[in-house]
């Protein structure tokens, strides 16, 4: 009997330790997978910050090159020349507005349409029809009735209608002698007027209906009008009198 039950408490103590041995096992070939799937996890943001990195001068390159010409070669220029330490004093332009306004689109809706079209082909943007606010009797006008037409650009079409404009638009005016240099409004905007929409490259003659001008707005966050000027100086903007610089971009 003593035989016995000493067997069998050898059987419970080894069973006892193999049990121990298997469960510690267990810990530890569970441990080896979680390290496993923390390194494979890693390996994942590795991979996405690559792609980041990679990614980033895409972004870059596709600005436009009136965009890359302003943060490369113009603001060093307008911070050095006034003195601005804060890059934020620096001025840049927020949008571009061209507006045309037509007294016979209320007898004959078409020719708005035919604005609005025009305008889309030169900037690129969807065209706004413009309505009446208020009924005049005089010009047989009622509210609601369209008057004309608007676009607002901002971003790389802003900077991609300037390029356009100054380098392909301005050399077909005919007989140009300079744009004003009074059309400032004192907080640092531009705004002056052409007479026909015959100049723009992306219009068709054959496809012209009616000859009309509009009023081009450049609106800036100079807040002063020698700042704005500036900024538009670099740009090569041909003001009246004076030699426009050339914009020394690839």
């Amino acid at each position: 009997m003593a035989k016995k039950t000493g067997d069998a408490k050898g059987g419970a103590k080894s069973g006892a330790k193999g049990g121990a041995g298997a469960k510690g096992g267990g810990s530890k070939g569970g441990a080896k997978p979680a390290q496993g799937a923390t390194k494979s996890g890693g390996g994942r943001r590795e991979s996405a910050s690559s792609l980041a990195v990679d990614e980033a001068p895409k972004a870059s390159v596709g600005k436009p090159r009136m965009h890359r010409f302003y943060e490369e070669t113009v603001r060093p220029r307008l911070a050095k020349q006034f003195n601005l330490g804060n890059p934020h004093q620096v001025p840049r332009l927020v949008k571009i507005v061209l507006n045309v306004g037509l007294g016979e689109g209320a007898k004959n809706p078409r020719l708005v349409d035919a604005a609005a079209e025009e305008l889309s082909q030169v900037t690129g943007q969807k065209a706004v029809v413009t309505k009446a606010k208020k009924a005049i009797a005089n010009f047989g006008l009622r509210a609601g009735m369209p008057v004309g037409a608007s676009v607002t650009l901002r971003g790389a079409r802003m900077y991609e209608f300037l390029d356009r404009f100054v380098h392909l638009t301005i050399p077909r005016i005919r007989d140009f002698r300079g744009l004003p240099t009074r059309s400032f409004d004192g907080r640092g905007n531009y705004t002056f007027g052409i007479k026909e929409q015959m100049m723009f490259p992306e219009i068709d003659f054959d496809k012209v209906e009616h000859v009309h001008g509009m009023d081009i707005t450049l609106v800036t966050t100079a807040g002063r009008d020698d700042l704005a000027m500036a900024l538009l100086r670099e740009f090569g903007w041909p003001f009246r009198g004076e030699t426009p610089q050339s914009l020394r971009v690839a």
